[in-house]
């Protein structure tokens, strides 16, 4: 399969040295849990994209600093792309500012959490036994950053998790959507550096109740198993 990783951000510092970005995260995440894709980076801030998304089985849409509601005229571009992606139903993943930029175009409302900033580990409810590796699961942990939210469920789609902070954690669209807030593809060590650098933008009691929660581990590769097994086409035998 090919993947085509439309990276949306930059990584600084140690991050950088140790991960390369945050679309290398996304190759590292899903080789670990025995995907063998062929995937090729593009990164949007530099307006780079493929020749043809023909060419690729599947798009996934890193997080980002940025809004996905944004004028800058890089997240403009991107929107453009996504809309026109979801118009020829596309295999798409959405993850953090993914997943709001995927809802945002097409129709859901996505804006600052008056509730604040998602951080640390996170709780949610799972609502879809329906999908891969979910027969038995009533919950997932994973580690959240982010300060907007997707609001309503787009047209169409059906809800994944949820959280009373996040009520809107995770969705799909038929079989060709697969959306989620929080980031499967971090680590500890890259959450612990998001929450020291946003430590005076949580305030110390929030800060820290983040900070302990990594202690507690968290299930990213469950959610990368789930996003291989809804990308891959099923295998079909004579």
């Amino acid at each position: 399969m090919k993947l085509c990783i439309l990276d949306n951000d930059i990584l600084e510092g140690h991050l950088a040295d140790t991960y390369g970005s945050f679309g290398a995260l996304f190759d590292q995440l899903f080789d670990r849990v025995g995907a063998r894709w062929e995937t090729r980076i593009f990164h949007t801030q530099r307006f780079e994209y493929p020749a043809s998304f023909d060419d690729y089985d599947a798009v996934l849409l890193t997080g980002s600093r940025a809004d996905s509601f944004s004028d800058e005229p890089w997240v403009v571009e991107l929107r453009k792309r996504v809309t026109e992606l979801l118009a020829q139903k596309k295999k798409l993943v959405g993850v953090c500012f993914g997943h709001q930029l995927i809802a945002l175009c097409m129709g859901a409302p996505v804006s600052r959490a008056p509730q604040g900033w998602g951080a640390g580990r996170m709780t949610y409810d799972w609502h879809r036994p329906d999908l891969p590796f979910s027969e038995s699961r009533g919950q997932i942990s994973l580690l959240a950053s982010h300060q907007d939210q997707v609001h309503e469920l787009p047209p169409g789609a059906q809800l994944v998790a949820s959280s009373p902070f996040c009520p809107v954690a995770s969705f799909t669209v038929g079989k060709h959507v697969f959306c989620i807030q929080p980031h499967p593809e971090f680590s500890e060590d890259i959450s612990a550096h998001l929450l020291d650098k946003r430590r005076a933008l949580l305030g110390e009691d929030k800060y820290t109740r983040s900070r302990e929660s990594l202690a507690h581990g968290h299930e990213g590769e469950d959610i990368a198993r789930l996003v291989v097994a809804f990308l891959e086409p099923p295998v079909v035998t004579a």
